[in-house]
């Protein structure tokens, strides 16, 4: 099958989201709320996950092994990731837009955050961890990371407890097209 990358980024350039249903049927989603991982002050974590970072027993890497997040992203009981958008992650990796964003405990892949890079916008796919702590690191590496490039946000798109323990927090959707059309503007870079 072939995709139309243009298209797909214009997609999320546009405010929505792939997912595939309960029978792998692949749409577009949008949300009248979407959930933000702060990239200012707000964001917080726990004292404990600090002395995980101290102890700076995970290294951080950037795409070292993108197919293997996606499947870790997808490796659970319901998923919404399906073969067919684990393609589509591929193509988009291919041509730029995807990356992992992963932990790694000596060779063994602690962890990692699956997202899509559209100029200022980080739009967080999934996340997955098979350490303990693996992918709260990645979520703090990241912040800075997207901190230091100057992202203008990080779209984790629905809330959970997981990230409300972050700071996490929702945007209307009026809101969100405002950031996101300044998002657009910007040239942003993760690597």
């Amino acid at each position: 099958m072939e995709y139309d990358i243009a298209a797909i980024v214009e997609g999320y350039a546009q405010g929505y989201f792939l997912m595939a249903d309960e029978h792998d049927r692949l749409s577009w989603y949008g949300s009248c709320d979407r959930t933000f991982i702060p990239l200012d002050e707000r964001f917080r974590y726990p004292k404990s996950l600090q002395r995980v970072l101290n102890q700076e027993r995970f290294s951080v890497a950037i795409n070292r092994d993108f197919q293997a997040v996606v499947a870790g992203c997808a490796d659970r009981d319901t998923t919404w990731i399906s073969p067919e958008l684990q393609k589509i992650y591929w193509l988009l990796y291919q041509s730029g837009y995807a990356f992992s964003f992963e932990t790694w405990q000596g060779d063994e892949l602690a962890g990692g955050i699956l997202g899509i890079v559209i100029g200022g916008a980080f739009i967080g796919e999934s996340m997955f961890y098979r350490i303990p702590e693996g992918s709260k690191v990645a979520m703090v590496k990241l912040v800075e990371r997207l901190r230091q490039r100057k992202f203008v946000f990080f779209d984790a798109q629905m809330m959970n407890p997981h990230l409300e323990r972050f700071g996490a927090y929702q945007v209307e959707d009026e809101e969100y097209q405002d950031l996101l059309k300044q998002a657009l503007q910007c040239r942003c870079f993760l690597l």
